[in-house]
């Protein structure tokens, strides 16, 4: 129970990643803030699952790139729990399309929750973390961010972004004992690869040296890493977990 009675916020915690992640920090003992912004029955499954281990948390539906609802989310998890320990950045959509065929809509919505979004939570929540001189802030981006990827500038912009805000955060709220890093998952068997056609996804595990795409837990027991004192020297970077793809 490396998290006892730590409170935790993850965004995009109704699936994926984001609920591998949510689950995790439960079984460490933090309580959970299951942030969704559209299915309620994905979110309620999150907390049943972080219910059967004996955790505790709550729902809470908020579009990350819209301040006021951010803004209410964090207030109301202060005033229930009295301080936010750990904040997870994992909210994210993609809008795959060619740069040609790329509508201003489609490269908006992506940075605003993508990037925006991270900005917004962290905003919201660093002011109780450096009042209290203690918290964590992990940041998902992807290694498309360091990569590229054809069809995803958007994507590949917004996640880009996410290790350069981490690294700037990580040097303005280090002296206050918070500490800020980011993890870049490769290939992970999420939603967001299910939609893979199987040739597309042969391609890609050839090129990983492992042979295989990751999974949610993966990057959750990184993430808890990282929250707990295991990690308390680890400060300012950008762990990649991507089974060796982008070496």
């Amino acid at each position: 129970m490396r998290l006892k009675d730590q409170t935790a916020l993850v965004t995009g915690a109704s699936r994926g990643i984001g609920r591998a992640v949510a689950v995790a920090l439960a079984a460490e003992g933090a309580y959970i803030l299951v942030n969704y912004q559209n299915s309620i029955d994905s979110a309620t499954e999150t907390l049943k699952q972080i219910q059967s281990l004996g955790g505790d948390g709550m729902l809470y539906k908020a579009d990350v790139s819209k301040v006021d609802e951010v803004e209410s989310m964090v207030q109301q998890l202060k005033q229930l729990r009295g301080s936010i320990d750990i904040l997870v950045n994992n909210a994210g959509i993609t809008r795959d399309k060619l740069l040609m065929r790329m509508s201003e809509e489609d490269w908006d919505s992506v940075l605003d929750t993508n990037l925006k979004g991270a900005f917004l939570s962290c905003r919201a929540v660093a002011p109780m973390m450096i009042k209290q001189r203690s918290g964590v802030i992990v940041n998902i981006g992807s290694v498309i961010g360091a990569m590229g990827g054809a069809g995803q500038a958007n994507y590949s912009a917004a996640k880009a972004g996410i290790e350069g805000f981490t690294r700037s955060l990580a040097r303005e709220l280090g002296s206050r004992n918070v500490r800020v890093n980011a993890i870049a998952p490769g290939f992970i068997e999420t939603d967001m690869t299910d939609v893979l056609k199987l040739d597309m996804r042969e391609a890609i595990q050839k090129q990983i040296p492992l042979g295989r795409f990751g999974k949610p837990e993966d990057i959750a027991n990184a993430v808890v890493y990282l929250c707990s004192d295991a990690g308390s020297y680890v400060h300012g970077t950008v762990l990649t977990i991507d089974g060796g793809l982008s070496m």
